[in-house]
């Protein structure tokens, strides 16, 4: 890519697409496309095709999805499953009608199969089923990343597709319906300690800030008391001191083994593929030396740290963080999702990235700034 060539991010505003822009113009990149959902419906073809008739981009960095928990993505499944599966499709086949040069799409590790051995390769796609829980989603991402994989090989395109492990940082969701496990933690302990110290003040500006089923900073003690205790933060009792006692319950057992990538991470490793690796570098490094007609190297990449850590042992790093002092309950009647899962990430290594953010570290910025900016 040239520092003057037109690059459409598509979902600039979420998680991994505002990292991606913020990289990409630290970097020198100064013809960036961007178009807000209220600019641009990417589930609607015909305005998808307007738009890459008249901008022309050159380069295009798939951000935009529906993304969300367990919650979430069990609750509304035929939003996830359609919405992913219009904006992917609408992008990838514009792309190619248009002549993209390159192409960069971001799936999930939750492609995977919900038993997979562990670590998790690129050849583990479809050996057998997905989670239940978020396989709308994980339908939807196999679509996307399978589509790549057929233009190449159909138009010879330069499609690459990616796979992030879980993702956290600056710009996530914080709303307590729809967030992933990491940001929803940091929320609730951080209000669980509010709470304790009877910080009124600081409760009310968070939900200022992120309203919880509409219930805001303005509603009355008793209902925000209410709405907090429905999502595990609630008042237990008073130590012999006269101190708010209080209690945050986190879903499941704690046991479950995940992997956490900060955004930044992702997005300088999504800028580094984009700058020096086309698909038939990701090809040639999947590739077996064996005589095996059936085997079709993966056309895409894991990106992640390498790195995992129980929810349980999570909690407790968030909860020291936030300074919450009360006890941490877990609720084993809800899912755990599936019990381990962590990227193999050779072939991103031997292409030459190697992320560089801590878990610690990152969780450190993450706090500051959601207690700075939200």
């Amino acid at each position: 890519m040239e520092k003057n060539s037109k690059i459409y991010v598509a979902g600039h505003t979420g998680l991994v697409g505002s990292a991606i822009t913020r990289t990409l113009l630290a970097k020198g990149y100064n013809n960036l496309l961007l178009k807000t959902l209220e600019e641009l419906d990417l589930t609607d073809q015909n305005l998808v095709d307007g738009f890459f008739a008249e901008a022309r981009p050159e380069y295009v960095m798939i951000a935009a999805a529906k993304v969300g928990g367990i919650v979430a993505n069990n609750t509304f499944r035929a939003d996830f499953i359609y919405i992913n599966i219009m904006i992917q499709s609408n992008i990838i086949h514009a792309a190619w009608k248009y002549g993209v040069k390159k192409l960069l799409f971001l799936g999930s590790t939750c492609i995977y199969p919900k038993n997979a051995p562990q670590p998790l390769k690129e050849d583990y796609l479809l050996t057998s089923p997905l989670e239940y829980t978020n396989e709308p989603y994980a339908i939807a991402k196999i679509t996307g990343l399978k589509m790549c994989e057929s233009f190449n090989i159909q138009y010879k395109s330069n499609f690459i597709a990616v796979m992030p492990t879980n993702l956290y940082g600056f710009g996530d969701n914080y709303d307590l319906e729809k967030s992933h496990v990491l940001p929803a933690l940091l929320r609730k302990f951080h209000l669980g300690k509010c709470l304790e110290e009877g910080d009124w003040e600081s409760i009310r500006k968070d939900l200022d800030r992120y309203p919880v089923e509409r219930i805001g900073g303005d509603a009355e003690e008793k209902n925000i008391l209410s709405i907090l205790e429905k999502y595990g933060i609630r008042i237990a009792g008073k130590s012999p001191a006269g101190k708010k006692q209080v209690t945050v319950t986190v879903w499941g057992t704690g046991s479950p083994l995940r992997e956490f990538m900060n955004s930044q991470d992702m997005a300088e490793a999504c800028v580094f593929v984009m700058e020096n690796i086309d698909v038939s570098d990701i090809t040639k490094i999947h590739s077996r030396d064996i005589s095996d007609t059936e085997y079709h190297p993966p056309h895409f990449l894991n990106i992640g740290t390498g790195e995992e850590i129980t929810i349980k042992d999570l909690a407790n790093k968030i909860r020291k963080l936030t300074g919450f002092s009360g006890e941490v309950l877990f609720d084993a009647s809800k899912p755990d999702g599936t019990m381990r899962k962590v990227t193999e990430i050779s072939a991103l290594r031997g292409l030459g990235y190697v992320h560089k953010i801590d878990l610690d570290t990152g969780l450190e910025q993450t706090y500051l700034r959601y207690m700075n900016y939200g």
